[in-house]
């Protein structure tokens, strides 16, 4: 079949710019083919290259004393002792699944399994964070439900419990859904395998499902702002098979074991191109591929597709030549693809041939380390007016509470849960929808909890103290459960970089994510950046998700317990009544104002370790974040199946969000040695009430709890069902 002419048309199609065209004139010396133009357009793509946010990435401390691998592998990985390694990331798929509910979220699912076990790790735990546009919007109910079924599609059948997340709803998502997903795994610190190519004439082997010309340019496509031609870019959509998945999750760890493998690497966003040139690149190395003996389920592809296909559950392998026959003898049993297609050469060339004709060829280091990288104009956020005295709404405390109640934002999540298998493995210690979700590390008494956390209008209002608001959060919500705080993975999702009030957005936000890692010691090891989320030049909320993985250690208890009748209830931490961006402003008043809470790192640390140190004197645990000390009190008595009377009376210290607190759950010895163990710590401790019978009481207002448990419970499945 003859290539077609390049023209600045197809050039642009391909989301590449004039300057970039040129760049890759100087390169080759030559106009490219059409195949050459696919591959330097899926590696120079946002998505691929980061090319608007590399330069703010490296601001990002990833280095510490547990951290075995950082940013730059296929997924992060960090130590936990006994010769244990914990490996995970976040990835989105945010435009497919706008474009495809159920093959979008499925595939991403599919995708972010395969990064974890692609490194020597068995998936254990998954989350995901998922934000839609307002419930009455015509697509919303069409998103949640197909994103929904695919997340639990693909991840029950291929067998990983889903350990938490988060769903959230805001007119800003009404043209591009979010979709972020996080797998996390399990392997032995002498038993992890990476990416890099080594050694010439090496033999480089195709392992999995056969190459199809679904989700082709999918890469390209997650890189452009969406318009009214979204319905074409249908096709770029890959197809999920969590089936051949799970077989060559297996495949895959039991080739590990034959020592067959020198580097291998996950086939995800631009297929067979980004995955040769990355292992190639990282080990210095040329790699020559021949694409007819790449396994094809469709005839006559071209090489173009073949390189550009984003078909699910493929691998690329650099074997060890002597085990070849070993090696095949694994994936044939398993009834996987297993071809040689080509070899590492010493040259730096990235040599395609299909049929005895060369496709491509091109200095392979150039299609990766030679990326575009832009230095992005930025402006900062303007800062947010402070709520005046006169800008502070009252209401009945029990009318708000409601209020929150029946918001999906605030309703409880079970009709999501209830789709995804939590308990799958035999190790969930802890199911999602109660705050972190806790997994045994299988044969030892060790457990991890994990959780998902980002409040995107604090982002917007104040993209510095929003950045470091998402990293404290996540640490609470860790600590909460009574775990260590190990790392976090990053999902950036951000609008369109080239316009500069959406770049100084990002900027501002790696920068309170950056101080908030340092000072509460949890480094990113690895993530994802997702750009140009916008709809007819309408983006998002600026929306960088932490997820973040916590250690219970051998001999440590986790905060499990619940709330009981005679309870005293304990405020940890300073409370102003900062209602600047609050939930009760947004959900009750239909308000976007004031600044986002200002986050003090120092304090944040300090009440933490007290509640790990303290372990021993709490029953129950959670941190006060949206919703403040109401919705907090709610969440403990709800979970106890026991009323709450919180003294405190007026609108902010009920529902101000104000950072570093915690409300705990003891009888009352333990609250008297918590007051002591407070005074000694420089810890702001108060009894706000106790937990009895079976309404809640705040501020002088009451009602059954029953009556608020059926709204909390329905509120969800009543909006999006």
């Amino acid at each position: 079949m003859q290539e077609p002419a390049i023209t600045s048309e197809l050039i642009a199609s391909h989301g590449l710019n004039a300057e970039e065209y040129n760049m890759i004139l100087e390169i080759i010396g030559r106009e490219p083919s059409f195949t050459e133009l696919g591959i330097f357009s899926a590696m120079w793509n946002e998505h691929c290259s980061y090319k608007s946010s590399k330069k703010w990435l490296r601001t990002l401390p990833t280095d510490g004393p547990q951290v075995i691998c950082g940013p730059g592998e296929n997924a992060g990985i960090v130590d936990i002792g006994d010769g244990d390694a914990v490996v995970f990331k976040m990835e989105s798929h945010n435009h497919p699944s706008y474009i495809e509910p159920y093959q979008g979220a499925a595939t991403g699912v599919g995708g972010i399994l395969r990064d974890v076990f692609t490194m020597g790790a068995r998936p254990v735990a998954s989350m995901n964070s998922l934000s839609f546009g307002e419930p009455s919007h015509p697509k919303t109910r069409q998103l949640v439900n197909g994103v929904v079924e695919g997340i639990g599609g693909y991840g029950n059948c291929f067998g990983v419990p889903c350990a938490g997340g988060e769903v959230r709803f805001h007119p800003a998502y009404n043209g591009n859904c979010l979709v972020n997903a996080f797998a996390a795994g399990l392997a032995k610190t002498d038993g992890i395998f990476y990416s890099a190519a080594s050694g010439v004439g090496m033999p480089v082997v195709y392992l999995g499902a056969k190459t199809g010309r679904d989700g082709v340019g999918g890469a390209t496509m997650a890189s452009a702002e969406f318009d009214d031609t979204i319905e074409e870019k249908r096709p770029t959509v890959q197809v999920g098979d969590p089936f051949t998945e799970k077989r060559l999750m297996e495949a895959t760890l039991e080739l590990m074991q034959t020592g067959a493998v020198i580097s291998i690497q996950d086939m995800g966003a631009a297929g067979l191109t980004c995955s040769a040139v990355e292992m190639g690149d990282k080990g210095q190395l040329g790699i020559k591929l021949n694409l007819e003996d790449v396994p094809q389920r469709e005839e006559n592809m071209t090489a173009y597709e073949m390189m550009l296909s984003e078909s699910q559950e493929r691998m690329l392998m650099v074997l060890k030549p002597d085990m070849e026959a070993e090696a095949k003898a694994v994936f044939v049993k398993w009834d996987l693809d297993f071809a040689i297609v080509g070899e590492t050469i010493a040259e730096d060339r990235f040599l395609i041939q299909h049929n005895g004709i060369t496709m491509a060829d091109l200095p392979l280091s150039k299609l990766a380390s030679s990326a575009p990288e832009y230095d992005r104009p930025w402006v900062a956020t303007p800062a947010a007016e402070p709520l005046t005295d006169e800008d502070v709404p009252t209401i009945d405390p029990i009318d708000g509470l409601k209020a929150l109640l029946a918001s999906p934002n605030y309703a409880g999540k079970q009709w999501v849960y209830e789709q995804y298998d939590t308990t799958v493995m035999g190790d969930t210690a802890r199911r999602p929808g109660v705050g972190s979700g806790i997994i045994r590390v299988h044969g030892t008494d060790k457990r991890l909890a994990f959780t998902s956390d980002v409040t995107p209008r604090y982002v917007k209002a104040n993209p510095v103290e929003g950045g470091k608001q998402a990293v404290a959060e996540a640490y609470r919500n860790l600590t909460a459960v009574g775990a260590k705080p190990l790392a976090t993975t990053d999902n950036l999702n951000f609008g369109n970089p080239e316009k500069p009030e959406i770049m100084g957005q990002f900027v501002g936000a790696i920068q309170g994510i950056g101080e908030a890692v340092a000072a509460l010691d949890m480094p990113i090891v690895s993530g994802n950046v997702s750009l140009y989320n916008e709809t007819d030049g309408q983006g998002i909320l600026p929306t960088p998700t932490i997820g973040a993985v916590g250690l219970i250690a051998a001999g440590e208890d986790a905060i499990t317990g619940e709330a009981r009748e005679g309870h005293i209830a304990l405020l940890i931490g300073e409370t102003a009544g900062h209602l600047g961006q609050s939930a009760l402003l947004a959900e009750v008043f239909n308000r976007e104002d004031g600044d986002a809470p200002a986050v003090d790192l120092e304090a944040e640390k300090r009440n933490g370790e007290f509640i790990r140190a303290n372990r021993d004197l709490i029953k129950a645990c959670t941190d006060l974040s949206d919703g403040g000390l109401a919705l907090a009190a709610f969440e403990l008595a709800e979970e106890g199946g026991v009323g709450v009377q919180i003294d405190a009376g007026d609108t902010p210290t009920l529902f101000g969000e104000d950072q570093a607190r915690y409300l705990v759950a003891c009888n009352f010895d333990q609250a008297e040695g918590l007051m002591l163990a407070a005074g000694q710590a420089g810890v702001t401790l108060t009894t706000v009430g106790r937990f009895t019978g079976d309404c809640i009481k705040i501020g002088g207002s009451e009602a059954p709890l029953a009556e608020l448990q059926e709204v909390f419970r329905s509120g969800f499945a009543a909006a999006v069902a």
